[in-house]
């Protein structure tokens, strides 16, 4: 049955990993993911009831965003290929294993799709249809790397597996040490860099809310490595980030 928890997974077949909990999912029956869903990750109200769908067409295992407001970041388990799955899309499931992060408000979630079919050599025609990105190389001053394990260090610790709240932008800036204005100047570099390399969902502008622009962020890197939890004593570095010569910080 559709939604069922299952310790085994099927020959041929897709399953849903959520906080250890293991779904077998149908060919005859699209798997939903949200509020009230067969898979119902939280009673968040900023959450979709149905957000995200798992199903099968034309030969391969898809998922598509079926939400109106919320997007998915999916990658591969290496974090070297990565998808921003928008409100409408559909992606093929082409990967043995593909990580799904997403943000409902200020809660992140994660879950693993684990397939037993790997159709990487598709790959690269079927994502570039669903939007992907290839990112170029990232380098961070240590500043930039801490305002983001700031904002990602729940995420990292997974104090409660499977969710994590996202900072507000005063909690960060304690956290940091730094005025809120320094903070807000930080973040408005880190995230212009990334949209220059070419990662959705950072640029500020008319509806684009706060919360919504560090989520996106914390999605992205912790999903492409950028930071990772051995980054985390970082946070602990007291650092300036002056140019040296020059008496001026660094963005």
């Amino acid at each position: 049955m559709s939604g069922s928890p299952n310790t085994e997974r099927a020959a041929g077949g897709i399953t849903v990993d959520f906080i250890g909990e293991i779904y077998e999912v149908s060919q005859e029956v699209p798997f939903t993911i949200g509020r009230e869903a067969d898979l119902s990750i939280d009673d968040n109200p900023y959450l979709h009831r149905h957000f995200l769908s798992i199903f099968h067409e034309f030969g391969l295992w898809w998922l598509g965003n079926v939400g109106t407001l919320l997007s998915a970041t999916v990658t591969d388990g290496t974090g070297q290929v990565q998808a921003w799955l928008a409100p409408g899309a559909k992606l093929p499931i082409v990967f043995s294993t593909m990580h799904v992060i997403f943000s409902a408000g200020s809660t992140t979630y994660e879950f693993t799709i684990r397939a037993d079919a790997d159709w990487y050599d598709t790959s690269m025609a079927a994502m570039s249809a669903a939007s992907s990105t290839t990112i170029a190389p990232v380098v961070l001053t240590t500043s930039q790397r801490q305002l983001i394990l700031a904002l990602a260090e729940p995420v990292l610790t997974q104090s409660v597996p499977g969710r994590s709240s996202i900072p507000s932008a005063a909690d960060a800036a304690q956290r940091l040490c730094w005025s809120l204005t320094t903070y807000n100047r930080k973040l408005d570099n880190v995230c212009e860099k990334l949209d220059k390399l070419g990662v959705p969902g950072l640029r500020g502008g008319a509806g684009k809310l706060a919360t919504q622009r560090r989520a996106r962020l914390v999605e992205y890197a912790v999903s492409s490595h950028l930071v990772s939890a051995d980054d985390l004593p970082l946070l602990d570095l007291d650092n300036d980030d002056e140019r040296p010569g020059t008496g001026e910080r660094s963005p």
